[in-house]
Formats: C-alpha cells, sequence, structure tokens
C-alpha cells in the first residue's frame, strides 16, 4: 500500500500543476473576468467528468479503509482499487491537460506567477487542514487516512474554482499593483505636456482606423501608436511606461471597451484631447446587455474631449471630435453638433465618392468642408476600408497634412493583419478576418467577398460570440447572408455554429456544398482540397480562442 501511495502521489501532483496550468490559460483568455471563465466553465462538462471520477474514488479510498469489514470483502484491497482508479482518473486527467498548440498561447506573467503562488497556498492551507482533522480524529490509523483522502478529493475535485478563488484572492493585490502602474503612466504623460492624445474607438473599425491614421499623421509628425490591439487600460498604461518618447508629438490611443464605462476608466487616465468614433454596434452584448450601454459607452470618448474644452476653455487650441457619418446608430444618437463627420452619406464634413474597386485596388475621392476634392487610390479594398481611410483623412487633414501628401500616404497604406486582409497563395485568394467577428462585420465580409467575381466563394467560420440572448438570431441571419454569396460553407465546431446551418439551409443553400467540421485545422484542410475548376477566394471570418471550443 506504501508503494501505491507514493505513485499516486506523485501522479496526484502530476495532474494538479497541469490542470492548474489549463484553468489558468483559460482565464488569461477570459482577461480574468469571471464572467467569461464561468461561461467557459459551462462547457468543460466531460472534462470535469475526469476530475469527479477521480474524487470520487479517491474519497472511496479512504472510506474503505476506515469502514468496518464486509463479509466477504477484502477492505484493504478494495481501498488499493480505488486509490488505482482514481490515478487512473488522473492520468487521464494529465494526458488531457497536457499543452498543445494553442491559437493564442499560454503567457507566464507576473500576474500568473502571483496566481501559482496562490494555488501552492491553498494546497498547504488544506494539508494543514488536513492534519489537524487527521489529529482530532479518532478512528486510528485508517480514520486519519480517509481524512486526508477527503481533503485530496475536495481540491482535485474542484481544481477550476480553485483558480477563479485565487483570481478573487489576489484581486486586491492585483488592483494595487495596477494602481501604482497607472499612476506612474499619468506621470509620464503629465511630464509630456506638448503630447497631443487622439483617442480611437467604436465597436468595429478602432483598430484599422488607428494603423491607417498613424501612417497619414507620420507625414508631418512623430506618432505613437498603441500597438497590435492593445486597447484595455493596463495594455495603454503598458504602451505610455514602454514606449513613449520624449520626442513624440502624438499618441494615437485605441480603446476598446465590452463593460458599460470601460472607456471612461481609459479616458480617466490617458484625458484625450481628441477623439473619432469609427461606429456602434451589436457587439459584445453578452457584457453590454443592450444597446443602449453601448451608444452610452461609445461616446464616453467625445464626452471626455468635450470636458476636457470646456475645462480648458479651449485655451490651448480647438478640441477635436470625429465621428463616422454612415453609420446609423452613430446619428440617431449624435451628441454634438460640432463633430466632423466623414462617409459616403450626405452631409458628411468629407464626403466620399465615386468608389471604384479593380483588381489592383479601389480608388474614391474625398470631398473636404472648404469644397476641394482630392482622388486616392489603396490597395485595399471593400467600401469599409474606404469608409475608414476617410475618417483617418478627415483627423489627419485637421491636423494640418496636406491632401497631396495624404494621397501618397493613402497608396502606402498597408493591410491590418486578419481584418479582412486578402492573402493570396497562387490560385487561392484568402480574405482573412479572423480576429473578430460582429453582425455589421460579417455582412461587409461577406460584401467584400462578392466583389471577386468569376470566382469560386468559400466561407469559413465558427460564427460570433458574446451577443447574449440575440446570438442565435444574429447568427441565423449571417446564415442567409452567406448563402446568397458563397459556392461552399465550411462551420468550425458543433455546438456554436446550430443558427448558422439552419440560416443556411433555410436560405436553400445545397446541403452538400455545406460542411461542418471539429477544428479549424479539419476545415483548413477541407478548404483546400475542394474541388473548384477556378480562382478560388476563401473568406476566414472569426476564429475562436481555445476557451471558446
Amino acid at each position: 500500500m506504501a508503494a501505491i501511495f507514493i505513485i499516486f502521489s506523485i501522479v496526484y501532483l502530476w495532474a494538479t500543476v497541469l490542470g492548474l496550468r489549463y484553468y489558468t490559460h483559460m482565464l488569461q483568455l477570459s482577461s480574468y473576468q469571471f464572467q467569461g471563465y464561468f461561461r467557459f466553465l459551462k462547457t468543460i462538462v466531460t472534462k470535469y467528468g475526469l476530475h469527479a471520477g477521480a474524487a470520487a474514488t479517491l474519497i472511496g479510498a479512504g472510506l474503505f479503509e476506515c469502514m468496518e469489514p464486509l463479509e466477504g470483502i477484502d477492505m484493504h484491497r478494495t481501498a488499493a482499487a480505488c486509490f488505482i482508479l482514481s490515478a487512473v482518473f488522473l492520468v487521464m486527467m494529465a494526458i488531457m491537460y497536457i499543452p498543445g498548440k494553442a491559437k493564442k498561447k499560454f503567457v507566464v506573467t507576473k500576474r500568473v506567477q502571483r496566481l501559482f503562488i496562490t494555488y501552492a497556498a491553498l494546497f498547504v492551507i488544506f494539508v494543514l487542514v488536513a492534519v489537524c482533522c487527521s489529529a482530532a480524529s479518532s478512528g486510528g490509523k485508517e480514520g486519519k487516512f480517509a481524512v486526508a483522502a477527503v481533503f485530496a478529493a475536495v481540491y482535485i475535485g474542484l481544481l477550476p474554482l480553485v483558480v477563479a478563488l485565487s483570481n478573487l484572492i489576489n484581486k486586491p493585490v492585483e488592483n494595487r499593483i495596477n494602481r501604482y502602474y497607472i499612476d506612474d503612466a499619468k506621470r509620464i504623460l503629465n511630464e509630456h505636456s506638448g503630447l497631443r492624445i487622439i483617442g480611437v474607438t467604436g465597436s468595429y473599425g478602432k483598430t484599422s482606423v488607428k494603423y491607417y491614421l498613424t501612417t497619414l499623421l507620420s507625414e508631418k509628425y512623430r506618432v505613437l501608436m498603441t500597438p497590435e490591439s492593445y486597447n484595455t487600460p493596463m495594455g495603454i498604461v503598458r504602451t505610455i511606461r514602454e514606449k513613449l518618447m520624449p520626442t513624440h508629438e502624438i499618441f494615437v490611443c485605441e480603446m476598446g471597451a465590452r463593460h458599460l464605462h470601460d472607456i471612461k476608466e481609459i479616458t480617466d487616465i490617458v484625458h484625450p484631447d481628441d477623439g473619432i468614433l469609427t461606429s456602434i454596434g451589436y457587439q459584445h452584448l453578452e457584457t453590454f446587455h443592450s444597446l443602449e450601454n453601448i451608444v452610452s459607452t461609445k461616446y464616453e470618448l467625445l464626452d471626455a474631449v468635450d470636458e476636457k474644452e470646456k475645462a480648458e476653455n479651449a485655451g490651448k487650441g480647438k478640441h477635436l471630435k470625429f465621428a463616422n457619418g454612415d453609420n446609423e446608430i452613430i446619428r440617431e444618437n449624435m451628441k454634438y453638433s460640432d463633430a466632423i463627420t466623414y462617409g459616403v452619406s450626405e452631409g458628411c464634413d468629407y464626403k466620399v465618392s465615386d468608389i471604384s474597386v479593380t483588381g489592383a485596388g479601389t480608388t474614391f475621392n474625398v470631398t473636404s468642408p472648404e469644397g476641394e476634392t482630392s482622388e486616392f487610390s489603396t490597395k485595399l479594398v471593400g467600401r469599409h476600408n474606404v469608409e475608414n481611410i476617410a475618417g483617418a483623412i478627415a483627423v489627419a487633414a485637421s491636423f494640418g497634412v496636406p491632401m497631396n501628401k495624404l494621397r501618397m500616404a493613402v497608396r502606402r497604406i498597408q493591410p491590418v493583419p486578419h481584418r479582412l486582409e486578402l492573402v493570396r497563395h497562387g490560385a487561392v485568394s484568402i480574405l482573412d478576418d479572423a480576429y473578430n467577428s460582429n453582425p455589421n462585420g460579417a455582412k461587409v465580409a461577406l460584401e467584400t467577398l462578392a466583389l471577386f467575381e468569376n470566382s469560386v466563394k468559400v466561407l469559413v467560420t465558427p460564427g460570433m460570440v458574446e451577443l447574449g440572448a440575440k446570438e442565435d438570431e444574429y447568427n441565423e441571419a449571417f446564415g442567409k447572408q452567406a448563402a446568397e454569396v458563397c459556392d461552399y460553407i465550411i462551420l468550425v465546431g458543433e455546438k456554436q455554429t446550430h443558427a448558422i446551418k439552419k440560416g443556411v439551409l433555410g436560405a436553400g443553400f445545397a446541403e452538400d456544398k455545406l460542411f461542418v467540421k471539429n477544428s479549424l485545422t479539419e476545415a483548413t484542410q477541407l478548404m483546400y482540397e475542394l474541388e473548384a475548376g477556378r480562382e478560388k477566394v476563401i473568406l476566414l471570418e472569426n476564429d475562436l480562442p481555445d476557451n471558446y471550443t
């Protein structure tokens, strides 16, 4: 029994460490937010069954060891059998949790290190309580063994909740650390008195506008932007502390939001001088709960700009507000008559017209508020790109960059990675829109796909998430839209794509051209294998992180 116990202990620790690593990764992918983490936990019934099996058989081992002998049953052998069965469950757990190839890698940050210290502390507490209970037990050696088995079973059985509890315990410490970094970033900004801060937010388009605007403003200014998708308070703080130099003249700051007042949390840190609202749409409804909350939160950027102008009495120059005049929700909820608008709609201050798409890209005209019309050319395709570039032109022109320089800069604009980025592989063209998806963005992606005439059009998607109660409704509508454009449709994941499948088939799409695959790897293999006979264009619409699969 002693040898079995030693082997079991090694297996137990191995499974526990791998399990903690796995659930910490899922917590990290959920931005350490409980709502996203517990949503993920609801999807792991099969995996949790192994936890329950290991815990139940471990408790059984303890009970059989201390129970009164039953006629015809060797209690010690039965306990040993339970130990071995529990070890088998633990080995299966460990194998399941061995790290594989992740879409977004697990990063061992200082915060993760602090979580593992808390896991260890909780484990020690469990051990100490077990020792104390065993010492107080009157059941002899067998009773003490049973107590220890129960406590070990509870820890492994509740392992996913141990991660959540540790995150909760560490929250005051993390808040204090974050506050230190935030205060340091504020100090750096205060010492950089000549810096102009431009905030960029929107339900979609904000990252693209940030990249395009940085390209255009760089014709005249030294510009820093938040890299990649650094649009959370701590991502922005990190950018300021690590990247901002005294020589920078403009800081283009992307601001993301998943909850009510998230934008205000950021504006209270950076205090933007100017702001551009790229769009408002139905995104992250799972956390926002209503369109009204989305509108209120997105407008917090322009509210902050307006408050700053009033506080300074425009003493340091006019603070500018920009808004997408083509976005219906922005137009219906426009709060500021002095906002500079851009788009193809009548009445926009920077009016886009004469959009023409060719194999070489897109050309379009922009008429300024002064009545000057300039022609622009870009290698990018799609009306949404024209919209976003027009927003960048409006800001850059308002900052004094001449139109002739802007024309050259627009020609140099590069596609933003994973945002309808066109990549060619021989006779196959891939529209990579994998970063995210929302109802409007998905519709725009399909419209862009439709531009490729005389090509076989293939859609690969796991659908849209975080849309709350309307998720199935929007996915079904997406399916109907896809059926009108696509020749083949490949859905990724059985569970979250049922509504898209319903919409696709409901629109009369041929069932033999609709496929459902369990993983993106399987879907990718199929999309290349499909016999097209003509040039093939593949739209990769959304790619869910590991905590959604």
